[in-house]
Order: structure tokens, then sequence, then C-alpha cells
């Protein structure tokens, strides 16, 4: 209740959204606008497209939308079974711009071997599998008729965790990606360290943890609402045990 108290509903959702589009604005600018960064000699305008969508399928398609997803159970009217098909539409979506996400960094100049090197690249494959493992587990524990309430309510708990752990791994992988993409920029000296791109990438990467700082804290004071709800109930149900 102290969270709800201190962080009221209305604004945990304006800052989030808030935050989503900074983000979305400064990963499109550093994608179209600096796109040369990605590949400087490419050598095909496939390669340049492949390199660019990658940042933006797995930062907008990925992150933001499965955030969004999260987000659903604080804003979405309607019965549990709508919010529920909601959620599990947009978590779709996500990871299917996950999985198109990793597959176009693949698809590029130096194919998967090439590409599956780095502690980036190992925390993205692991992310998106735990994501689709996820997914398809609260496909079956939470949408699956045959399942019985209690069974739901005792899973419950691992799916929340297991899923703000996979969307705080993703945010995690892409701040590597950012310092990976950046670090080896300035390297080659194709970016100065004080420049335009590199305040764009380092503001994008403060703009992501800031995000994933709001989407969980509204996932964690919808469990404290809805915990301190239960105990009301449990509390009200004795006391007319005992009257």
């Amino acid at each position: 209740m102290a969270i709800k108290v201190l962080f009221p509903q209305f604004s945990i959702l304006l800052f989030a959204r808030f935050s989503a589009f900074i983000v979305a604005i400064l990963v499109v600018i550093w994608a179209f606008h600096f796109k040369t960064s990605f590949i400087p000699h490419s050598p095909s305008q496939e390669q340049l497209i492949f390199a660019v969508l990658h940042p933006l399928l797995m930062v907008i398609g990925f992150i933001l939308i499965s955030g969004e997803a999260i987000l659903v159970h604080k804003w979405l009217p309607g019965s549990r079974n709508l919010k529920k098909l909601v959620h599990l539409s947009l978590q779709a979506v996500a990871l299917v711009c996950g999985v198109f996400g990793i597959w176009t960094k693949f698809e590029g100049q130096d194919g998967i071997i090439g590409n599956f090197y780095s502690l980036h690249s190992w925390m993205g494959l692991i992310c998106v599998s735990m994501f689709g493992a996820q997914w398809l587990f609260g496909f079956l524990s939470f949408w699956h008729k045959g399942e019985g309430r209690t069974t739901r309510l005792r899973v419950l708990p691992w799916h929340v965790f297991l899923g703000l752990y996979t969307y705080g791994l993703a945010v995690v992988t892409a701040e590597t990606g950012l310092l990976e993409k950046l670090t080896f920029l300035q390297t080659k000296g194709n970016v100065p360290k004080r420049s335009p791109e590199s305040n764009i990438v380092n503001g994008l990467g403060l703009g992501l943890a800031l995000l994933s700082s709001v989407v969980i804290l509204a996932a964690v004071s919808t469990k404290q609402q809805t915990t301190s709800k239960s105990k009301i109930i449990l509390c009200s149900e004795s006391k007319n045990l005992y009257q």
C-alpha cells in the first residue's frame, strides 16, 4: 500500500509512457540519422538494412512492447480473460520481433558464427529463448482451461518472477549491446568520444534503465496492492468465523 500512496497508478503509467516515448525517439534517430555507423563500409544496401533493423526490432519491438504487456494489467479495463488475452498477444508480438531481430543480425555480413562471440550475443540468445519458454509456460498455465485454479495460483508467483527477470535481462542485454557498439566505434575512430551520436547512445542507455525501473515498479505495486487486498479479505473472513 505504501508504494501505491507514494506513486499513484496514473503517475506510474504516465511516466512509463513518457520514458518509452523518449527511448523510441532516441533509437529511431540513432538508427536512421547515424545509420552509416552500423556498417561504415557496407558492401550492399541489404546489409545496411539488416544492421539498422536489429536495434529497432530489439528495443522497440522486443523491450518496449513486452514492457507494455506487463503494464496491461494496470490500465486495461474489462475481465481478467480480456487482460490475459491482450497480455499474451503483446508478448507474442514482442517474441516475434525478438526472434526476427536476432535473425537480422545473423543474416549480416559475418553470419552466425562471426556474430556469436560477445557477451551481448550470448545474453541475447539466452534472453529470447527464456522469453519464448516463458510465453509458452504462461499460455499453458493461465490460458489453457484444463489447468485447475489451485495450480494456476501456485504457478503465478513464478510466472511473475520469471517475466520480470526476463524483461530485466532484455534491458541489460541492450545496455551491453550499446556499450559494445559505442566502444567499437570510438576505438576505431569512427565516432568521437564527445559527439552527438555518443550522447544519443548514452541517453538511450539511461532511458532504458529508467523505463525498466518504472515498469518493474508498476508490476511490484500491482502485486503489493493485490496482496494487501487478499490479506484484508482473509482477516475479515476470520473475524466473521469467530463472531
